[in-house]
């Protein structure tokens, strides 16, 4: 899950201090206001909820009384949810709100490990079988995010922020709702998803009412009518597992995060293009521009053109980049087969040896912000380094490339074409070019986005069957998130995830995979025992096509791939498995469901550069 690498509490707590003083105070009387109302429930709620731990650890209130504060506390968190994450995001993923999973803050460049804190983790302990083991950690936990909230919510005080970026706070909350909250992310171990997104859409209803009076009547009911109908079909829902998430996407979400972009109108803003990848001018979560591709490496959007692009492809098929002349990027990533290659593990440049690992799909390989399976690199231009450097590779150095570019004729018109006359041929240019083809290797156009979109009048009901599982039941979405379906962390996918599964060598041999995944990734700050046999989260887009899967291509289909995640990965079968990250206990996945599963998957195949 996510692994947040937070600063010093003294830079937290200048950060907030800023966003104080960025409020402007309305001369309202705030008393009225409903921020600040909510502002002082939720910290009511975090003080009941700390006396509530206390007398669960004396004995005073039994577990069932204690889950009914915690839940009640959760719902007040949601109202405020919006609002809190936009304007502090840092601080409530590392002290309110973060995932259960240890992770690391870096001392000069040497990591320790730290233990969660917030809601998630005690929503993990609360309804665990550990409940009554764990008095003293919850109690203590409990007091932690009462003050956390507490020094937040005295720095805030009964100043009303600017509402010029409330309607994007909400569509950003929307985007956290489907893609975090329904999936079951944000709640381990309650499983309270529908009635905390229940309270998410109440309290970002009736701000948008009492802030948004200038909004005209009819657009106001139609927004209000949009708000109560989602409410409704998340109360009417059975169950978790019953609700029917396509339907909640596509009638309610989508349409009611469109029409708040409608209400805010294009609203450039420097903060939000330097946190967020989000691209706040996107009609839906499934748009093709949803995310800005930009974001995500060193090439500007005005540096590149169509015929930057076609220098970029060139040099790709172009074995010349090699040491031997022999090996081309598309090698490795072949267009006929998703840009992966079909091998288990890539062939090297030495005849009968391959590479450390399985090639990745580059399709929709530029939304990240760490690349390779172990987050080696940090830019999409640092990943192109690694291959030309490695000896298994192409095994040279940028100096010997541009000596052979310089003296083509062919290139040194193409490069003239695009950079003028004048110009010889650089390695910055050389990494643009490849950058900018790497980049143009989007897939937001499957089936399953258009019709999402209204671009497509039907889809398959085994289609519709399999995406609720996938972000319900089947637990996926809670690592492959929407609409990426990889581990970029909404809502403002700016950081990547790596997971640990307990994969096997082979599907059928119950002996774990020997490679040691981020804990031998070379970076100093990450050298930490909670990384080993940890590897990204990829994508599952065009999985389909990329067969065999996993970091060591072991698994040769879907259906072994199914099985894996049905049986809880290596602990689910009672291996030792160092701080696993994927839940081991079993989905219990029926065939049909299975099935449907695989055909939502290969729904979102969408591989255009055949």
């Amino acid at each position: 899950m996510i692994l947040k690498k937070s600063g010093s509490l003294f830079v937290l707590l200048c950060l907030v201090v800023m966003i104080f003083f960025s409020f402007t105070q309305k001369g309202y009387n705030v008393n009225e206001k409903y921020v600040v109302n909510q502002l002082a429930n939720l910290n009511r709620a975090f003080e009941n909820l700390d006396k509530a731990a206390e007398d669960f650890k004396k004995a005073k209130i039994g577990s069932e009384a204690l889950q009914k504060v915690f839940l009640e506390t959760r719902e007040e968190y949601k109202k405020a949810e919006f609002f809190l994450t936009f304007y502090h995001p840092e601080y409530v993923n590392s002290h309110l709100n973060g995932a259960p999973l240890l992770h690391i803050e870096k001392e000069t460049s040497n990591p320790f490990v730290v233990e969660p804190e917030g809601l998630q983790v005690l929503d993990e302990l609360l309804f665990s079988e550990e409940l009554h083991h764990k008095k003293y950690e919850i109690a203590s936990l409990s007091k932690k995010l009462m003050n956390n909230y507490a020094l937040l919510y005295r720095k805030i005080g009964a100043r009303i922020p600017d509402t010029k970026y409330s309607l994007t706070a909400m569509r950003l909350q929307l985007v956290r709702l489907f893609s975090m909250g329904v999936t079951g992310f944000d709640t381990p171990g309650s499983v309270n998803a529908l009635p905390d997104a229940v309270a998410s859409l109440t309290g970002m209803q009736v701000y948008f009412n009492q802030y948004h009076v200038n909004v005209s009547k009819q657009e106001a009911d139609a927004v209000n009518k949009l708000f109560n109908n989602a409410k409704g079909f998340l109360t009417a829902a059975s169950s978790f597992e019953k609700l029917d998430r396509f339907s909640l996407l596509t009638l309610y979400i989508d349409p009611l995060y469109k029409r708040l972009g409608n209400l805010q109108g294009v609203e450039k803003s420097e903060f939000l293009e330097r946190t967020t990848a989000w691209n706040p001018s996107s009609e839906s979560l499934f748009s093709a521009d949803f995310l800005n591709p930009y974001f995500y490496t060193l090439l500007k959007k005005e540096e590149d053109n169509d015929n930057l692009k076609t220098l970029g492809k060139t040099l790709f098929y172009d074995p010349v980049i090699s040491n031997d002349g022999k090996m081309s990027c598309a090698s490795c990533h072949q267009p006929e087969k998703g840009f992966a290659d079909g091998m288990p593990k890539s062939l090297s440049n030495i005849k009968g040896k391959t590479v450390l690992r399985n090639a990745p799909t580059l399709l929709n390989a530029a939304y990240a912000d760490r690349y390779f399976y172990d987050l080696r690199a940090f830019t999409l231009e640092q990943q192109v380094e690694h291959v030309i450097f490695s000896t298994d590779e192409f095994n040279t150095a940028y100096e010997v490339i541009l000596k052979k570019l310089n003296k083509d004729a062919r290139y040194s018109k193409q490069f003239q074409n695009v950079f003028g006359k004048k110009e010889v041929i650089t390695r910055d240019k050389v990494s643009k070019a490849l950058a900018s083809y790497v980049l143009s290797l989007q897939s937001f156009n499957s089936p399953l986005d258009k019709y999402v979109r209204g671009e497509q009048g039907t889809i398959p009901q085994d289609v519709k069957n399999g995406f609720n599982l996938f972000m319900g039941k089947a637990n996926c979405a809670t690592c492959h998130f929407a609409p990426t379906f990889s581990g970029l962390v909404p809502p403002l996918y700016t950081e990547n995830e790596s997971e640990i599964l307990g994969v096997f060598e082979m599907p059928n041999t119950k002996r774990l995979d020997p490679d040691e995944g981020r804990l031998n990734n070379r970076i100093a700050s990450e050298n930490a025992w909670i990384y080993e046999k940890s590897f990204k989260t990829t994508t599952i887009r065009n999985v389909g096509e990329t067969a065999p899967y996993f970091h060591n291509g072991a698994y040769k289909t879907l259906e072994e791939v199914v099985d894996f995640y049905n049986n809880g990965g290596g602990q689910g079968v009672g291996l030792s498995v160092q701080n696993q990250t994927l839940p081991e206990e079993k989905l219990n996945l029926s065939d049909v469901e299975k099935k449907e599963l695989i055909a939502f998957m290969k729904a979102l195949s969408d591989n255009s550069f055949k």
